[in-house]
């Protein structure tokens, strides 16, 4: 048999992972917390952790770079965070940002640089669906991303 008589080999369907976001900071900057609920079918994974002397967006980034950088191969996502920063920055912002070797529209660098640049790394590996659900609001998914953030906190306080 030939190369040219042998059939591609059929796709493998890519998991589907459903992902809520959350990071939190007592005072800004101050200690701060981020959390990442996962869910793909019958599993369910909880992520945390926390920095002393951080920011709440250093903690939103870190949230999604953290859900995203656990799978272990490339997935379909559905990103839930309740960060216009988050959401916006790679939907909206990320490719001018990039053209302009990472300044933003009025020149200034990029705040939170190398967390973009790992995002947008880990991004590139899966098929995500950026989505932003209102904070606070009762989402369960939110709500349980905003517990595992303040889990984070309060991990941070006691170092």
């Amino acid at each position: 048999m030939s190369d040219t008589d042998k059939k591609p080999a059929p796709a493998i369907a890519k998991p589907e992972v459903l992902i809520y976001t959350d990071g939190a900071c007592k005072g800004n900057p101050g200690p701060g917390g981020w959390g990442a609920w996962l869910r793909s079918g019958g599993h369910e994974k909880e992520l945390f952790g926390g920095e002393l002397g951080t920011t709440n967006n250093r903690m939103e980034l870190t949230a999604v770079i953290e859900a995203l950088a656990s799978l272990k191969r490339s997935c379909k996502i559905v990103l839930y965070t309740d960060s216009e920063y988050v959401r916006k920055g790679m939907t909206e912002w990320i490719q001018g940002w990039q053209r302009r070797g990472w300044k933003t529209a009025d020149g200034k660098p990029v705040k939170n640089v190398e967390l973009w640049q790992r995002l947008d790394a880990l991004r590139k590996l899966h098929e995500v669906d950026w989505r932003w659900v209102k904070g606070h609001a009762g989402d369960p998914g939110n709500e349980r991303a905003d517990a595992l953030a303040n889990k984070g906190v309060a991990e941070a306080g006691r170092r």
